[in-house]
């Protein structure tokens, strides 16, 4: 399966799950779990990161990212599991 099976170039989100996803909701948690978990992030980057987080993870998990992958941060795991 192509990215384009899920989501067709046109097509910039979906319903999947009942849950709303746009194009980039991975590529952006990667980006922010590197940023939040990085020890030289100022703290109000790292918050934004961490809210970012949050806010995707109905996505993320509707997406099923976290039946197939495991964060190896434990600082990570815990924040996605108590959330």
């Amino acid at each position: 399966m192509k990215a384009r099976d899920i989501l067709p170039d046109h097509i910039n989100e979906g319903q999947i799950a009942g849950v709303l996803v746009r194009k980039g909701t991975v590529a952006a948690f990667l980006a922010n779990a590197r940023t939040w978990g990085n020890a030289a992030t100022p703290a109000a980057e790292k918050a934004e990161a961490e809210r970012d987080i949050l806010e995707a993870l109905p996505a993320l998990r509707a997406l099923g990212l976290f039946e197939v992958l495991r964060p190896r941060d434990e600082q990570l795991r815990a924040l996605l599991q108590t959330n």
